[in-house]
């Protein structure tokens, strides 16, 4: 009896199932590229409701951080500083400006200036800036050079796993407690050393179980 579907036909559920292995690996590498952090956050650059430089303030002027951020050594959230902080200098300072009216406008009616935020972790991450300022991790391993910054992006993914890369190896990220805003701090020499030291004098263990960032 004549067959009725060529001979190459057997060999189809075979290419079918590699088929379907292919596009499965395709679709899930699609979505796990294009729907993570790497891809999604990093570069978010959002316009804020004044043309605040960071690049100017805390570059060419050399402002710290801790200037503005006022709590971040002693609080879990590194605080937008209110407008009364501007009004400090630009009381003074270009007091007449157009680009400073939001400031200025903030300042007579009491109405905070609604920045937008750049870093905002999920409400089911929990993450203390002073535990992280206190054991000497430097601003710039987390926002980037800021002080290189016309306007504050993302240059971290900030995702689960680039927080258990830097729990598991911190070494790099540790500085003096002093050098922690300074943008163009380079290790130095006895770097190594200093790490072991500080890190038995801060008791610095990182953890790595889900309780340590998730309560």
């Amino acid at each position: 009896m004549a067959q009725i579907f060529p001979e190459w036909t057997n060999k189809l559920p075979t290419y079918i199932l590699i088929l379907i292995i292919v596009a499965s690996a395709a679709v899930v590498g699609f979505f796990w590229y294009y729907g993570s952090p790497e891809y999604t956050d990093v570069g978010y650059r959002p316009k804020q409701p004044v043309a605040y430089s960071h690049k100017l303030h805390a570059g060419d002027l050399g402002l710290d951080c801790r200037y503005c951020h006022v709590s971040v050594e002693v609080s879990p959230v590194a605080n937008v500083p209110p407008t009364q902080t501007c009004m400090n200098c630009h009381e003074l300072i270009l007091p007449e400006s157009e680009k400073l009216l939001p400031v200025r406008e903030s300042w007579a009616s009491g109405e905070p200036i609604k920045w937008t935020r750049v870093h905002n972790l999920p409400d089911y991450a929990y993450f203390n800036h002073s535990a992280h300022i206190n054991a000497g991790v430097g601003c710039i391993s987390c926002h980037g050079n800021v002080a290189e910054m016309e306007v504050v992006m993302m240059v971290e993914p900030l995702s689960m796993s680039w927080c258990l890369e830097c729990h598991r190896s911190p070494d790099e990220h540790l500085r003096p407690l002093d050098e922690v805003t300074n943008m163009k701090w380079i290790p130095p020499g006895d770097h190594d050393e200093f790490v072991e030291r500080l890190k038995i004098e801060k008791n610095i263990d990182p953890p790595e179980d889900c309780s340590g960032c998730h309560r």
